[in-house]
């Protein structure tokens, strides 16, 4: 009796460690699959919904925790949520490792083979596949690395180029602090989440918009699928970005997700010449990434529009010089009259709400008295949007007018007298 009791005990406790171990398998599974995308997990509804509620209403809300639309034109956000908040930012730290890896290489060795190194190939969490002693291109790394997002991509390119991640980190960082970014920190080459790994929704899209101006990024960005060679064997990569190829005028950039991130969608859009970023950090779910960052962008077109800032500039500078540069008077100088141009104002062209004006003044100065320095301020052309103002820009003199001496005064006296006999 005791026998059975005891036997019976045993196979209970071996039954309740199995049952211990099987969680603890599948909870460790679920932590390294946690950073994957889900390519499948997508509804063409959700394009609907989100673009029937910008049509309906003048405002918009959204879930995700962390947003920003930024024009690439002018720099400047036209829509923001807490987009000065530091916070983690999952794969879409890729971008930046993009940036550094083509800045570091330059185009002409993307077709170098690199072999693959032990910690690339156990790199956690969204992967490209790789193995230790694999063959791999460069070229084939970065399409790993934007289109599935491979961690263990990643890993390889900080590695190659700089000896390993804490120095391609550094080489991030750096990058970081010569676009001015002040709000950014950079630890791994992948994003997974790390103390001391963050960004702002808003010094993500300088991130991206720097990204974008090179060609080669951008053209990987806005491939829906690629065939890499991987050690002699190719593969078929697809894009994890959801909106490519569904919205109008998307052509890019980066989908992340990791625990503490949540999910996170960057994305590029241009139509009509107008372009603009969208970033949306912090979602709980890839559907509410996805409508948000649709809103964001239906929201924006349906609102703003480009104004031709430096043509109407110049408008303005053609009436002031037919109103004032023959006004414009030197007292006791060589010269009456300076030669004069106008500075190059900041913005080509500038978003506006179509609601509203944008309003060109101009001011002049037209006395002086000799001498005159080069670089004198004669006029302003001020650019404005109610009381808020855009540019000012200075309209100077070409050239230094010296004052008439006892000599220059004797000479034209002299021609005076010349031209009476």
């Amino acid at each position: 009796m005791n026998i059975n009791v005891q036997g019976d005990f045993e196979m209970k406790i071996k039954k309740f460690l199995s049952i211990i171990l099987l969680v603890v398998i599948l909870s460790f599974n679920s932590f390294c699959f946690a950073y994957e995308e889900d390519p499948d997990d997508w509804d063409y509804v959700w394009l609907d919904e989100a673009i029937q509620e910008v049509q309906q209403s003048q405002e918009i809300s959204i879930l995700s925790r962390y947003a920003v639309v930024y024009d690439r034109s002018s720099g400047t956000v036209l829509w923001g949520k807490n987009e000065n908040t530091p916070v983690p930012m999952a794969s879409t730290t890729k971008i930046m490792t993009a940036v550094v890896m083509l800045e570091q290489l330059g185009i002409d060795r993307l077709n170098e083979e690199v072999v693959v190194s032990k910690e690339s190939a156990n790199t956690i969490g969204s992967r490209l596949g790789l193995h230790t002693g694999d063959k791999i291109t460069y070229n084939d790394l970065l399409y790993g690395l934007m289109l599935c997002s491979g961690n263990d991509a990643a890993v390889q390119i900080a590695i190659s180029i700089a000896g390993s991640v804490p120095n391609f980190a550094e080489l991030m960082n750096q990058k970081a602090i010569s676009l001015g970014l002040t709000n950014t920190h950079f630890v791994t080459p992948h994003g997974l989440d790390r103390d001391s790994h963050y960004t702002t929704a808003l010094e993500l899209a300088i991130i991206t918009d720097c990204a974008l101006k090179n060609p080669k990024i951008a053209q990987v960005v806005s491939t829906k699928e690629y065939t890499v060679n991987i050690n002699g064997y190719q593969k078929t990569l697809s894009n994890t970005n959801e909106l490519l190829g569904y919205l109008n005028g998307v052509n890019g950039v980066k989908t992340g997700y990791t625990s503490k991130a949540g999910r996170c969608l960057v994305t590029s859009v241009s139509r009509d010449g107008f372009d603009i970023i969208t970033v949306v950090l912090g979602a709980d779910t890839r559907k509410i990434r996805t409508q948000d960052s649709i809103k964001l962008i239906e929201y924006t077109y349906k609102n703003f529009e480009l104004v031709n800032v430096e043509q109407l500039i110049s408008n303005e500078y053609e009436n002031w010089r037919d109103i004032n540069e023959k006004r414009i008077r030197v007292y006791k100088g060589k010269k009456l009259r300076p030669e004069i141009y106008i500075e190059s104002g900041k913005y080509t062209m500038y978003p506006m709400r179509k609601s509203e004006n944008i309003d060109i003044t101009s001011t002049a100065n037209v006395k002086f008295e000799a001498p005159v320095e080069k670089n004198t301020v004669v006029g302003e052309i001020t650019v404005s949007k109610g009381t808020e103002i855009i540019d000012t820009i200075q309209i100077k003199t070409k050239e230094k007018i010296e004052r008439k001496g006892v000599m220059y005064y004797f000479f034209e006296m002299m021609q005076l007298l010349k031209f009476a006999i």
